[in-house]
């Protein structure tokens, strides 16, 4: 039983997971703020803004140190959501914990190390598929022996849900990149055949579980048919225990709402039944989201009432005494078998591509994720898909959990991010340059030999005391930088068109004519928020009202979009931030408009603002601010035209 936590600082985070173990929690779960899961230094240009605010940062080993003080790790079984630096923040583990006296092959937990979902959903990739693909590698190997108790990769298909993934293309994307990844380990040659059955039975599976909690059992029950084949056809496993498939799960985010948040309770709760109710596809993990989370970031008492859900359901009910209580249900199977069939069609599709990275490379993915998306939404807003609260039962009474907003949530000091930027230069000029410089000289090296494993060197660089900037920043040097495809352009929607869309295109139409030229928005997201979704939605409906769209994707600092809506002479300039960075982004945005003649250009920001926080920027120039409350896109789009026109 974990709750994923961690912000602000190393030593408040372990405060939090000290109280949080104390409480019955039984593992950790390790959220990394923006910074150190794209390998920026607190100082660097593009983190401004996003210190702390959505996990916990860690610059180097005596923060990683800090964060785990007085929790032994030899007794801890610590998963790390961490992707394009994951072999780092292992490497840091592993100091900390030799530091700490453990014996290190008793080390327990899990790296997610998913590399493929970060350029198709969270958008906190480093370098270019293939080098990244590299790096799942080399770590999984080196773990199959020298800490053997570790999952070294953990498949995530939650984030795929959560950019628009239909439950077969949940499966299908999931499955094909455990294919990807097993056959580069095998290939690469560092594991030797007869233990390579060892590498399959440490590589868990990380899921998503909607409120649709009949169609996501099924699902469970499909993947853990369809990893049983995979594991021993195609690679010839014969212990039944080695292909079991091990997964956890943290429930659907997306569907979390804004509007009537303490119906988020029920909707938990039922997304937990989903990986809970049939033994033979449950859950090894629960982690639950908190019920405010569309509103800002939870408190510690929202995270412990999550905990409470899943300690009533495993100690208060008799789930556990029972065997699988849908065995022999024609429904089920029947399901479970067209899920199953379905996903096995689409991996074959994968499969003649050339496998899961020329898959992204070409876009194909992002555009069949960005579609699906669309889709739903589009059934919302016409209200074909009941959202209680959101477009139907819209009435409630005064709700006292959320009577006071600003006390409702949780919110990062300012000051964070200097005190990081501050301790991060103490820390340079307290440690060995030599040694740092020689390790990340190595690092270097051994990067530009493909045949070397970069563990070693890694861990060389921990030790020696390098940061995570430093250590990214030597392998951006050999692998390069990389731009995933947005999906935006390629995104098929549906051909229906509804009065409401229509009459948005009229307008646009109008002001067209008007103007001398269809009107121009620039969507823009800025900082190292890659949770890209709503800037793609939007997008996408805005090129289907008839706007001429510039979206130029993720990992934008306030100079490069405000020279683009420049240079392209934009109407509009649309800003997405979801990390709780707004209140810094944004100002600096509208100052570099302001600098380069454009002070008038209007500027709409959309995100997980608090209303506080909404209100200081409409002070500050911004003309209105879009929330998750705000589901309707042709309305939104609506309200931009408005300020066009």
């Amino acid at each position: 039983m974990r709750t994923y936590a961690g912000h602000s600082t190393p030593a408040e985070s372990n405060a939090l997971y000290r109280r949080n173990l104390a409480k019955g929690q039984t593992g950790l779960s390790v959220a990394f703020d923006l910074p150190t899961q794209t390998g920026y230094d607190a100082d660097a240009e593009l983190a401004t803004g996003e210190v702390g605010k959505v996990g916990v940062p860690i610059a180097h080993r005596g923060d990683l140190a800090r964060l785990f003080e007085g929790i032994p790790l030899a007794e801890m079984n610590t998963s790390m959501t961490i992707n394009a630096t994951a072999m780092w923040l292992l490497a840091l583990y592993q100091v900390v914990a030799e530091e700490q006296g453990a014996d290190t092959k008793l080390l327990a937990g899990t790296t997610q190390n998913d590399i493929i979902k970060e350029y198709l959903s969270r958008g906190t990739y480093a370098f270019p598929p293939g080098p990244s693909l590299r790096l799942t590698t080399d770590l999984i190997a080196y773990t199959v022996t020298a800490l053997p108790k570790w999952n070294p990769i953990n498949i995530c298909s939650y984030h795929l849900q959560e950019a628009g993934a239909e439950p077969v293309q949940e499966i299908a994307y999931a499955l094909s990149t455990a294919i990807t990844v097993l056959d580069a380990v095998r290939d690469s040659g560092q594991v030797p055949p007869e233990r390579f059955d060892r590498v399959v039975e440490r590589i868990s599976f990380f899921v998503n579980a909607g409120v649709r909690f009949v169609e996501e059992l099924c699902k469970m029950r499909a993947f853990t048919r369809l990893w049983d084949e995979i594991t021993r056809e195609r690679y010839g496993v014969t212990d039944a225990a080695a292909r079991r498939f091990r997964y956890g799960v943290q429930v659907n985010s997306l569907g979390l709402t804004e509007a009537q948040p303490e119906n988020n309770v029920a909707r938990i709760v039922l997304e937990m039944l989903a990986v809970t109710l049939s033994k033979d596809a449950r859950a090894r993990a629960v982690q639950l989201p908190a019920w405010n989370e569309a509103l800002g970031l939870p408190r510690p008492w929202d995270q412990q009432w999550s905990l409470r859900m899943q300690q009533v359901l495993a100690f208060e009910s008799d789930l556990l005494e029972y065997g699988d209580l849908f065995n022999g249900s024609h429904v089920v199977e029947e399901k479970t078998a067209q899920l199953a069939a379905a996903a096995r069609s689409e991996m074959a599709r994968i499969e003649e591509m050339g496998g899961i990275v020329p898959a992204v490379e070409s876009g194909y993915l992002k555009a069949q994720l960005v579609g699906a998306h669309a889709e739903r939404r589009a059934r919302i807003e016409a209200g074909e898909q009941i959202v209680v609260g959101v477009n139907a039962y819209r009435e409630t009474e005064p709700n006292p959990l959320t009577a006071d907003l600003d006390a409702a949530i949780q919110s990062v000091d300012p000051a964070v991010e200097q005190e990081a930027a501050e301790a991060l230069a103490r820390w340079r000029t307290q440690r060995d340059e030599v040694a740092v410089q020689a390790a990340l000289s190595r690092l270097r090296k051994d990067a530009a030999d493909q045949g070397t494993n970069l563990m070693p060197a890694t861990l060389e660089c921990a030790r020696a005391g390098a940061t995570t900037g430093e250590w990214a920043e030597a392998l951006r040097e050999v692998f390069g930088e990389f731009r995933a495809p947005t999906g935006v352009a390629a995104a098929a929607v549906g051909a229906q068109v509804s009065p409401e869309l229509a009459a948005l295109r009229e307008q646009v139409r109008l002001v067209g004519e008007r103007r001398g030229r269809r009107p121009r928005m620039l969507v823009g997201k800025p900082g190292l928020d890659g949770h890209s979704n709503g800037a793609e939605q939007i997008a996408v409906r805005a090129r289907d009202a008839g706007f001429e769209v510039v979206y130029q994707g993720i990992r934008l600092t306030p100079a490069q979009i405000a020279a683009a809506a420049v240079a392209e002479d934009v109407d509009v300039v649309g800003l997405s931030v979801l990390s709780g960075s707004h209140l810094r982004i944004v100002p600096d945005v509208l100052r570099r408009l302001a600098d380069a003649g454009a002070a008038d250009l209007p500027v709409v920001v959309g995100g997980i603002i608090p209303e506080a926080d909404g209100e200081t920027l409409l002070r500050q120039g911004v003309k209105a601010v879009f929330t998750p409350r705000d589901y309707d896109l042709t309305t939104i789009l609506r309200k931009v035209l408005d300020l066009v026109g």
